[in-house]
């Protein structure tokens, strides 16, 4: 849905002003996702913009969790209005954008609905799509974790993360490969997907058929919204002060150390989803945010923001629009080169060369964007599921 308005209801007007931060975090993390999400080369990218291998850790590897992070952030206000509401309405809701969003990821795994053999133009073969991806696991995250918060209040969600975390380590553990049960092929993540979904509609990527956005693993990343959420009702109940910034510090700085100290025996591992992963990514999140508050409510820092904004009102939107373009620009052919490529080459590569000239157009495509969040942010149009 589209609003041209002036009350959006999340961090608007007075509410707006006072949690600046969290818009921010938000933007800054859209950001660094259309960045890292397109290099002008995959072959070149400077290793803070690549994942990890496997294990490991990379600030590439925050962008996903800080999203799932900033999407409990936005929980913590709109779950408001529910409490007087009648059930059904709450319900209603939370399966509507559930479906809305998981039918947008799927359209993006098959658009531009066409490919290229051979020369020839032909349809996709639909019955072969990715069935998970990105926005099928936060809109999974945000499901799971609405109805936690919802029916189990504040106690019993924290009860449930603690759960999730626990119980996933027990279930890569046990059912994994005993002799490496953290590995690609022997995890008992990949085992449990393939139960459920045909190979062919797995992600590739690693040279087999394996999700690192896949059923089983969403739940320990319902965590990290879970943990957005906790996030924005103590910065609600207690305020931009410099009580909730030290707080915040301590608690990110604590759970990174636990998530060092877990990663002897449970390793850091994004495609995993590991639950010491969940714990590194939400404690530098906090950090992360601790900083935002620091710096825009007590430096008065302030006049940077408004670059991160137009990305934090719009970020679905902008998501998806940075996913349908570059598509387009890869599908598009002068003559035997995509539009992406001579974009590349003719824009980049004639003055610049290798990583340098990678990052560049990734962040020339980032600014793009921006423009786009701008213009739709100066004309109040924001873009709602």
């Amino acid at each position: 849905m589209v609003r041209n308005t002036t009350d959006t209801g999340l961090l608007r007007n007075s509410a707006y002003e006072r949690y600046l931060s969290l818009d921010v975090l938000r933007g800054l993390t859209i950001a660094l996702m259309v960045v890292v999400n397109n290099p002008g080369s995959w072959g070149n990218i400077y290793t803070p913009f690549r994942h990890a291998a496997w294990h490991g850790f990379t600030i590439t590897d925050l962008v996903f969790p800080s999203f799932l992070f900033v999407v409990g952030n936005a929980m913590s206000f709109s779950m408001r209005k529910f409490e007087r509401q009648p059930e059904s309405t709450f319900l209603k809701k939370v399966f509507k954008r559930t479906a809305l969003i998981f039918l947008i990821g799927l359209f993006l795994h098959l658009f531009p609905f066409v490919t290229r053999t051979e020369g020839e133009i032909v349809l996709k073969d639909f019955t072969a799509v990715r069935i998970m991806g990105v926005l099928q696991r936060i809109t999974l995250c945000y499901f799971f974790a609405a109805l936690v918060v919802h029916y189990f209040k504040l106690k019993g969600a924290a009860i449930f993360s603690a759960v999730a975390l626990l119980g996933y380590w027990a279930i890569l553990y046990f059912f994994g490969n005993p002799a490496d049960p953290y590995s690609l092929e022997g995890n008992a993540a990949l085992k449990f997907d393939s139960l459920f979904i045909p190979d062919q509609n797995l992600y590739k990527g690693f040279g087999i058929p394996f999700d690192p956005e896949g059923l089983l693993s969403t739940l320990p990343a319902t965590v990290n919204v879970i943990a957005g959420y906790f996030a924005g009702i103590f910065i609600q109940k207690n305020g931009n002060n410099m009580n909730t910034v030290i707080k915040l510090a301590i608690v990110g700085a604590v759970m990174v150390a636990i998530a060092l100290l877990w990663d002897q025996s449970f390793p850091i591992n994004k495609p995993l989803w590991t639950s010491s992963y969940v714990l590194h990514s939400v404690g530098l999140s906090l950090l992360i945010l601790a900083g935002l508050i620091l710096t825009i409510e007590f430096a008065g820092f302030v006049r940077w923001t408004f670059f991160f904004e137009a990305f934090g009102k719009n970020p679905l939107f902008i998501f998806a629009l940075a996913t349908l373009v570059i598509k387009l620009l890869n599908f598009i052919r002068i003559g035997d080169m995509s539009l992406q490529k001579w974009l590349y080459d003719h824009l980049f590569l004639t003055w610049t060369e290798g990583k340098t000239a990678s990052l560049l157009f990734a962040l020339s495509y980032m600014l793009v964007m921006w423009a786009v969040g701008f213009w739709m942010d100066r004309r109040k149009i924001y873009v709602k599921v």
